[in-house]
């Protein structure tokens, strides 16, 4: 699986989507987000697994655990894909705006 099909992957998921926003406010360790989301400790676990395959989150090991962080190159490897997508839309939206008006019959 290419690395953007694995973040979509990761992301399809509502409760990876939740533990990534958690992350994204601020650096968290399982306890903490096993605190603020209804799965058990081992069910984050595995989330954060797949949010680490898919270059979203990484660890960084801080005394008897890990505490997790955004990763930011593969989030820029994700952003980079998703802007190709943007850029072709935004060209393609121009060109509709910059259309003369059509005359009324």
């Amino acid at each position: 699986m290419t690395t953007d099909s694995a973040q979509l992957a990761a992301l399809g998921d509502a409760t990876r989507r939740t533990i990534f926003e958690l992350i994204a406010e601020r650096p968290r360790s399982v306890a903490e987000i096993t605190r603020q989301v209804p799965v058990s400790q081992s069910a984050v676990s595995q989330h954060l697994k797949v949010l680490r395959d898919s270059r979203l989150v990484r660890a960084e090991p801080k005394g008897a655990s890990n505490v997790y962080h955004i990763d930011p190159y593969g989030l820029g490897q994700m952003r980079a894909w998703l802007d190709r997508y943007w850029s072709k839309t935004l060209a393609a939206y121009r060109v509709v705006v910059e259309q003369p008006p059509k005359e009324s019959q």
